[in-house]
């Protein structure tokens, strides 16, 4: 007779995080179009992080931004 033995991660969850070239940035705003949770361009026409860990469900939405960057000033860390 077997038991039944069920499978324990040993590796903890690494968040992704958001990273910004800053000298490549132009603050032309299509990442605060598409992931406004994490991007900002404000009235100094400067880029801000608002959320730097990417939550799992926004994966998709944060990669889209990268994507999107006119740039390719932003990508994602792990």
């Amino acid at each position: 007779m077997m038991a039944n033995v069920t499978s324990v991660p040993t590796q903890e969850t690494v968040m992704a995080k958001i990273a910004v070239n800053f000298d490549l940035c132009e603050s032309n705003a299509v990442c605060m179009q598409v992931a406004p949770k994490y991007f900002e361009v404000r009235d100094d026409d400067f880029l801000y992080i608002l959320q730097e860990e990417i939550d799992e469900a926004d994966a998709a939405t944060v990669q889209e931004a990268v994507d999107r960057c006119p740039k390719q000033a932003i990508s994602i860390e792990p």
